[in-house]
């Protein structure tokens, strides 16, 4: 079975580590606030200009005024601090952000990313994700591993307009973790229930499975 969304942010969630500052994109990587470890203490910033995001809130802590980078209303962890979107990117640009994790359209075996645009289709911009992929120290993508048609998205080289090049370092997708480094794909869990050879047949790009592939543990 693939992973449902909320699956995939809990497995991002994985990835975590006590004292990091980290970026989430809109979508998926969103959700990942609600899943950090009890054991740890991260500090999730939105470009717009809040530092220490805490999870979605309830309907008696919602305040519309308070909101992330997605336009939705979040909450504020202790220790937040509040400040404008220029403060805010110069933490991005200045190498400040530990970890970002953003969706993307496609992601080939060398690390490079598009996620803003498909041509002839509406956009409404870029948003911080070129700031973010060049400015933060580790990079995680969180995607469907291949579209509604069947095509794959893990390619030898992305079709669409680039975000970053050669920047991304782990793929989280609703089938499996893959990790990117030396111009290939490596296989590193698979989601319960998905086979090996399932998701080899939905990677274009050069794909390395060594040994036996563990499945993910929630």
């Amino acid at each position: 079975m693939a992973l449902s969304r909320e699956q995939v942010a809990m497995r991002v969630a994985q990835e975590l580590q006590d004292g990091y500052y980290v970026n989430l994109g809109i979508g998926i990587p969103t959700l990942v606030a609600n899943y950090v470890p009890d054991n740890i203490e991260v500090m999730l910033q939105s470009e717009n200009g809040l530092l220490g995001m805490g999870q979605y809130p309830t309907k008696a802590e919602l305040d519309a005024d308070m909101i992330n980078a997605g336009k939705e209303t979040v909450t504020a962890a202790k220790g937040a601090a509040i400040f404008n979107s220029a403060d805010s990117f110069a933490m991005i640009r200045g190498g400040h952000v530990d970890l970002t994790v953003l969706g993307a359209f496609e992601v080939d075996q060398n690390g490079s990313i598009a996620s803003w645009m498909i041509p002839k289709k509406l956009i409404k911009g870029m948003g911080g994700a070129m700031d973010l992929v060049a400015g933060a120290k580790n990079i995680i993508v969180t995607m469907t591993h291949a579209s509604k048609h069947g095509d794959s998205k893990l390619l030898e080289s992305c079709s669409l307009p680039l975000t970053g090049v050669n920047c991304v370092k782990k793929i989280v997708t609703d089938l499996a973790v893959l990790e990117v480094k030396d111009g290939a794909f490596h296989l590193l869990e698979r989601a319960p229930g998905v086979s090996v050879d399932e998701i080899i047949s939905k990677t274009a790009g050069k794909l390395l499975v060594d040994g036996e592939i563990p499945e993910m543990v929630f």
